[in-house]
């Protein structure tokens, strides 16, 4: 190799060495990037009508800060007044657990499992893993500090981005070769596409989880239907995870009225996330942006691992970008037109 390669050579590992370490700043950029191209739909929409770009910014902002302040205020108040509930008939749930386990025990298992423990012993073993966890809460609310900071650049960045993102879109183009600027600005607008399709798609399975989430917690009767069922739309943005993590709350709540009802619930919740996962989002998402089923899984593991916990809820914006650069530039600019040679 010439000194030239060479040269070229150790500026690439360089180059990628810096990306490696700034990551998470990274990370902070796309994620500005995904919510500037969410909000900049409703922009386009709102510019359709003969208003001006930057009215039509300001008026986006202000019904999505608006529709954030109402699912503050339907979720927040209600679940802290429960939670306090929760914690004064937490010792008569405890207590109402045990009464089962001496039920099956007496009437069922007992011959079969003799040994089961009481729920006291249970809670002793239980211990370590609350130490765990409190020290788990102190390191995440002494880390607060700095997630206030990366929300606040985030915020910051989305509406730069959204009053005139073309000088920033034409940086990141010259950082292409004179040569291939042209077809960059193509998969740009196709990543733009694609990041959009997939924000209608997820804006649709929220509030089909929603619906059916508070409509059937309505017909069992379990308090705070709509606050739950709004945050199940919301956790929804996070597949496979936020649909589990969604059910907590609201069989926690329905074990305090009756125990069958949290078994209802958890049905209840499993029903709707197979018709979620079986239909619905193949429906919809292959129309909007098909992503497979397996590629997705994979997408949020990969993230995950690298960027922690804002990569998991961004996997699949990630994915759909990077499935537009490897299509794009992998598959038909380098693959399709690798001919072989000539013998």
């Amino acid at each position: 190799m010439r000194i030239g390669q060479w040269l070229g050579f150790v500026v690439l590992i360089v180059s990628l060495y810096i990306l490696w370490q700034i990551r998470q700043l990274l990370l902070l950029i796309f994620t500005a990037v995904v919510l500037a191209t969410a909000i900049g739909k409703l922009v386009q929409r709102l510019q359709q009508s003969r208003m001006r770009r930057a009215l039509a910014v300001w008026l986006s902002l202000v019904i999505v800060v608006g529709l954030l302040i109402i699912c503050f205020v339907l979720i927040v108040p209600p679940f802290i007044d429960q939670f306090e509930e929760l914690v004064k008939l937490f010792p008569a749930g405890l207590s109402r657990i045990q009464q089962v386990i001496n039920w099956l025990e007496l009437t069922i298992v007992g011959p079969y499992l003799p040994n089961i423990p009481d729920i006291n012993n249970l809670i002793r073993q239980l211990q370590p893993l609350g130490e765990i966890l409190l020290g788990q809460a102190i390191a995440f609310f002494s880390t607060g500090f700095t997630a206030a900071l990366e929300f606040l650049l985030v915020i910051v960045l989305t509406l730069m981005l959204l009053v005139n993102p073309q000088p920033y879109r034409q940086v990141f183009v010259r950082c292409f070769p004179s040569f291939y600027r042209q077809r960059v600005e193509e998969i740009l607008t196709l990543c733009g596409e694609g990041l959009g399709n997939w924000t209608v798609g997820a804006l649709i399975e929220m509030l089909f989880i929603a619906f059916l989430s508070g409509l059937g917690l309505l017909v069992l009767r379990v308090p705070l239907a709509l606050a739950h069922a709004v945050l199940a739309g919301l956790l929804n943005f996070i597949p496979n995870i936020g649909p589990t993590l969604s059910a907590v709350l609201p069989m926690a709540i329905a074990f305090l009225d009756a125990p069958w009802k949290a078994i209802a619930v958890l049905i209840l919740y499993l029903v709707i996330q197979n018709v979620e996962s079986y239909w619905l989002t193949p429906t919809v998402m292959a129309k909007q942006v098909s992503l497979l089923p397996a590629f997705t899984l994979v997408a949020q593991i990969f993230f995950a691992s690298f960027f922690g916990a804002l990569g998991l809820v961004m996997a699949l914006p990630l994915a759909v970008v990077a499935k537009t650069w490897i299509e794009e530039l992998v598959f038909k600019d380098v693959l399709d037109r690798w001919k072989q040679p000539s013998s």
